[in-house]
């Protein structure tokens, strides 16, 4: 690079700077370095694929404005990423030459939704361009609204997951968070999944981002470790629905402190915010109370069990979708009505008995029978092992029963409200578990086993004479044990 070239590229960037600001150039362009200059085209080259969609995506016309304003006949930015050798920190990013995809542009888009100019691209951008280049995770092709199957189980959770994925920009919301909540297996992976898909392939100028726990708790790090922080708080601060599965797993405080710091600033933004995980907000007891309370102020939705009728249903849609690709599969209807009455807990099971009834039927080239699927399948449908109850289980289904909170059954209040769920719940960990009474006792805020001993005689000799608090008690063991 000849001097000449330095001092326009060092005035471009005074331009930049003075363009956007000392806090948006330090996020997005301090890292930057010019490459070549040609007659028409300029080459930069960012250090991550993150910074470089990203800069295509919102700062194509700038960068090129303040070029222009240097050399009037450039008319082409070209963007690419430095290899391992060039970048000051080291990153999985760029650990190696770069290769371009179609997963590595974003079309770069003015305001008003028209094509800005040309930060020069080699492929046209799939429907999640933008969901891929910002970090999302990967979504499978098959989880769609138009896959999903509905039943009772799961049709609020349904109608408000379109409600999400038809929205268009500028629209109110109309709850924020969505919070889904469901055991293992239940379908909510596939709702939010759904959700990135459509809303992505709208079009409107929508920008949807589907993230697992794991994958938040890494871009983070990973941000931290480049020196890319604030880059990252506001690439996610920019989305317009912002998905995220498994919250449960979301670990470690700093971690958590930027998550909630990101849900306070979409929300209040009236951005959407959609999240899913195994258990309601008043039970994510690793997180702040405070963040709990945003969590449930919007509209928190249980999917429940899959009935009979659902994983019927469920059935004949993976037969359907089987025979798209293998017209000579099929399934008589009495083999699924057996599996629908013996595979009871959850769809991926379902998806499984399928799996190996398409496998068998074309390897052995034989048709489905009902013999054949009782063999092939009986691991699926052996009798279960006893449900095995974990405290943290029942305290959580007390704490629903009687309307208090979990952290309300580990504190050391007194109030009557909170004393006799206390007691039940301690009741039924010493009968419906193979814990002992001090571990039972650390449990419930670090109690004494002689509390604990107390509560489990209160309720022995209660149950004994109360109608109404024995039937409370056995309802709530069917609800355990289901």
């Amino acid at each position: 690079m000849t001097n000449t070239e330095q001092d326009r590229w060092s005035r471009v960037k005074g331009r930049l700077r003075s363009s956007v600001g000392e806090d948006v150039y330090s996020s997005w362009f301090a890292r930057m370095d010019l490459e070549t200059v040609q007659e028409q085209s300029v080459r930069l080259s960012v250090p991550t694929r993150f910074l470089k969609s990203w800069i295509q995506a919102h700062y194509a016309e700038r960068v090129l404005t303040c070029w222009q304003a240097e050399m009037p006949e450039v008319h082409r930015i070209d963007l690419t990423v430095r290899t391992c050798a060039r970048c000051a920190v080291p990153t999985q990013e760029t650990a190696g030459p770069v290769v371009k995809t179609s997963h590595d542009v974003v079309p770069p888009v003015r305001s008003d939704g028209r094509p800005a100019p040309e930060l020069r691209a080699t492929a046209i951008a799939p429907v999640s361009a933008t969901h891929d280049a910002l970090g999302g995770s990967p979504l499978d092709p098959r989880l769609t609204f138009g896959s999903f199957v509905i039943g009772r189980a799961n049709t609020l959770a349904h109608a408000a997951a379109r409600q999400v994925a038809e929205g268009r920009r500028g629209d109110s919301v109309m709850f924020n968070p969505l919070y889904i909540h469901a055991g293992v297996g239940l379908g909510k992976t596939h709702l939010l999944q759904a959700i990135t898909w459509a809303g992505n392939s709208g079009t409107e100028e929508r920008k949807v981002l589907y993230l697992t726990a794991e994958k938040f708790m890494y871009g983070f790090v990973a941000a931290l470790k480049t020196q890319t922080a604030l880059a990252f708080k506001e690439a996610l601060r920019g989305i317009d629905v912002l998905v995220i599965d498994d919250l449960q797993f979301l670990q470690g405080k700093s971690t958590q402190v930027e998550f909630c710091h990101t849900l306070n600033a979409l929300i209040d933004a009236g951005r959407q915010v959609v999240i899913a995980a195994d258990r309601p907000p008043s039970d994510l007891e690793l997180f702040d109370d405070r963040v709990r309370s945003r969590l449930a102020c919007g509209l928190v939705v249980e999917m429940g069990n899959l009935g009979e009728e659902l994983r019927l249903g469920i059935l004949k849609s993976r037969v359907a979708a089987a025979k798209a690709h293998h017209a000579s599969f099929d399934v008589p209807e009495p083999v699924l009505d057996y599996l629908a009455r013996t595979i009871v807990h959850n769809g991926r099971d379902l998806e499984g008995a399928i799996n190996r009834l398409l496998a068998h039927s074309k390897l052995n080239n034989a048709p489905v029978t009902l013999d054949m699927a009782e063999r092939e399948i009986r691991d699926l449908i052996r009798p279960q092992e006893p449900k095995r109850i974990k405290i943290e289980d029942i305290q959580r289904v007390v704490a629903r029963q009687y309307n208090v909170s979990r952290s309300d059954l580990l504190s050391s209040r007194r109030t009557a409200n909170i004393v006799r769920p206390r007691q039940v719940a301690m009741y039924l960990a010493k009968t419906l578990t193979l814990r002992s009474l001090p571990e039972i006792g650390r449990r419930f805020g670090g109690r004494d086993h002689t509390t604990v001993l107390h509560a489990v005689r209160k309720i022995e000799a209660l149950v004994s004479k109360d109608v109404a608090l024995s039937e409370e008690v056995e309802s709530l063991k069917r609800q355990l044990q289901e």
